[in-house]
């Protein structure tokens, strides 16, 4: 193992790099490799032209040729606003700067809004994959309230050149089954225009906290999140990665089963992550993990969050204010050191 991965892991290295995982076998899985789209991809409905613009997302970046996927997602502006996202570090209210940190960072593509890759599409949409988020939560309205409401259309980004096209659904708010509806037939449409389709599947109701615990990254109630994803035909599924587990039985309600807790899932962060996965249809839709917000030593939660992702079974990081919020120079550094794990053929499938 990489002395590198193993130092910045520093105490947790043996327990991340050596757990074997005893809940759901990794035989069972549809892993990420070279040949996902032919052993994978093939036998689904989905159109030639989908599977070419999901073989281009493999085959760019650093990390072509793996299957595995880096993408800097940059869409913060309008999800937690411009100066909250950007003060840190001004040169990102440039759209030509994300798309320049994505190209120098070797990521596969770069994920944002209408407004910044519409803004630089003809001079960087043959350069790198452009991922156009179709659909926002907006913080400037008062009272603030959280929608994910669309602003733009498939056919924006199909004109622009993007080979692929992103939405968020909070699942569990109350606003959920219009989501559901909409992102379902803008996918729909994604896909007979030959676009891959990648679903932010994140969860939200005041609900889902309970006695002083946050359950909106429980593996349970996420695992089924990334099922109603799948459902809707996202190839790939960003989600939060979990961090604790039970939350149908904190929360008491829906329906559950004591074999998700007792069988197909332990404390182990990896297991955790693998019921993420295997709720991904196996594998066949890939799951992607969020980086999270910028804080204090982000390049090892970084490292951590690729590895555990990595070894569970899934296909990559989707990593913004942990890049971005810094200089460039460390932002790629950033990047490049996530990249690393994937592309490290001894950190293996537990």
């Amino acid at each position: 193992m990489s002395l590198n991965i193993e130092k910045i892991l520093g105490k947790e290295a043996s327990y991340l790099l050596d757990h074997k995982c005893n809940t759901v076998k990794k035989e069972h899985l549809h892993l990420p490799g070279p040949d996902f789209v032919d052993r994978v991809m093939t036998t689904s409905d989905r159109n030639p032209v989908v599977l070419r613009n999901m073989q281009t997302l493999f085959n760019n970046g650093r990390g072509a040729g793996t299957g595995y996927v880096s993408i800097l997602p940059v869409d913060q502006g309008i999800e937690h606003t411009a100066g909250a996202s950007f003060a840190p570090n001004p040169i990102y209210f440039d759209p030509g700067k994300i798309v320049e940190l994505a190209i120098e960072g070797g990521c596969n593509a770069v994920a944002s809004t209408l407004g910044v890759l519409g803004s630089v599409s003809r001079k960087y949409a043959h350069k790198i994959p452009f991922i156009l988020k179709l659909n926002h939560n907006e913080l400037l309205t008062y009272p603030n309230k959280f929608d994910q409401i669309m602003f733009a259309s498939v056919d924006q980004a199909f004109q622009m050149g993007c080979i692929a096209v992103g939405a968020t659904i909070y699942y569990g708010s109350e606003e959920s089954n219009r989501q559901i509806e909409e992102v379902s037939k803008a996918f729909e449409y994604a896909h007979e225009l030959g676009m891959v389709t990648v679903l932010w599947a994140y969860l939200r109701n005041p609900a889902f906290k309970k006695d002083g615990k946050d359950y909106h990254a429980s593996a349970d109630l996420t695992g089924q999140a990334n099922h109603l994803a799948a459902t809707i035909q996202a190839d790939i599924v960003k989600q939060k990665q979990a961090e604790n587990n039970g939350g149908f039985k904190a929360i008491n309600f829906a329906k559950t089963h004591d074999k998700v807790y007792s069988e197909l899932t332990s404390d182990h962060p990896i297991d955790l992550t693998r019921y993420q996965v295997i709720n991904c249809l196996m594998g066949r839709a890939g799951l992607i993990n969020s980086g999270g917000s910028s804080g204090q030593n982000d390049l090892a939660q970084a490292v951590k969050t690729a590895v555990i992702n990595k070894r569970a079974g899934g296909m990559g990081m989707i990593s913004g204010r942990k890049a971005f919020q810094k200089p460039m120079k460390e932002g790629v550094e950033l990047l490049n050191a996530i990249q690393d794990v994937y592309l490290d053929k001894k950190i293996t499938i537990a």
